[in-house]
């Protein structure tokens, strides 16, 4: 089972905000690690507290925040930020 990714409206936004350079990487790495994957959970941390249910994947300095909808079988994306302001 392969899992489809899709981007929220504000994870869109907060992409296209970043320099290409980190939008390349990112890509990149969401298209090698959790598009055709099997278990998208293997990559990530759960979260805790008010962000109970979603999931973290840390790409450098960078975090993609996204919550995994089994029965879809689909990751959707909700933030793309830098590890500082990711959480605000």
């Amino acid at each position: 089972m392969t899992w489809k990714v899709e981007f929220d409206h504000r994870a869109q936004k907060e992409l296209r905000k970043l320099d290409r350079e980190i939008q390349k990487r990112l890509l990149t790495w969401i298209s090698e690690n959790l598009s055709g994957s099997n278990d998208p959970r293997e990559k990530g941390s759960s979260l805790k507290g008010k962000f109970r249910g979603l999931w973290r994947y840390r790409v450098g300095d960078y975090r993609i925040v996204c919550q995994i909808k089994d029965e879809e079988v689909l990751i959707l994306i909700l933030r793309i930020a830098h590890r500082k302001d990711v959480y605000d």
